[in-house]
């Protein structure tokens, strides 16, 4: 029985020679990594349709052993081509991809938290990143996480970060780079 899904790719990593696992966030089945065979040939009916950031389409076949399922078909419905501008609108956008990874769990709905990534993504592929921005996605995350009251005072070493943090989120090594980079 297929199992059809809304979701967007994070990550992408070498199985076989001809084959990826493919992580991916959706609205209804949170976290959810597939197996898509032989996307790492030439004619791969995959071709050109697993890259980061995009927005798909997709059919999987759910494994009754494992959380690792099959992708049988996907269709792109957006590919963020703008976040391929600039070095720093595609690191910005794989923080946000990892700090999501971080704090949700596999295979649970994560509509909210879908909706805000799929939000900083469509703004990172038109607009250049800013340390704003950065901070606007971790603290509406820290709020759909329940850690942040909106109408508390933030202190250093308290702020919406931290909050994640104090989950038991490891916060991906790139941020601090990344402030760097936008201050």
């Amino acid at each position: 029985m297929l199992d059809k899904t809304c979701a967007i790719l994070l990550r992408r990593i070498p199985l076989t020679e001809t084959s990826l696992i493919v992580h991916w966030c959706s609205d209804e089945f949170g976290l959810l990594k597939t197996v898509a065979k032989g996307a790492r040939r030439p004619k791969s009916a995959f071709a050109g349709k697993l890259d980061l950031f995009f927005d798909c389409e997709l059919e999987f076949v759910r494994s009754q052993k494992s959380d690792l399922h099959i992708l049988k078909d996907l269709a792109v419905s957006n590919a963020r081509l703008g976040l391929r501008d600039s070095y720093l609108q595609t690191q910005t956008a794989t923080y946000f991809g990892q700090l999501v990874e971080q704090v949700a769990e596999n295979e649970s709905p994560i509509p909210e938290l879908v909706d805000l990534l799929r939000r900083a993504l469509d703004y990172l592929a038109a607009q250049k990143p800013d340390l704003r921005a950065v901070q606007y996605f971790e603290t509406e995350l820290a709020k759909h996480l329940g850690v942040l009251d909106p109408q508390e005072k933030m202190l250093p070493g308290n702020g919406p970060i931290d909050r994640i943090a104090d989950l038991g989120a490891r916060i991906p090594k790139q941020r601090a780079e990344l402030l760097a980079r936008l201050s």
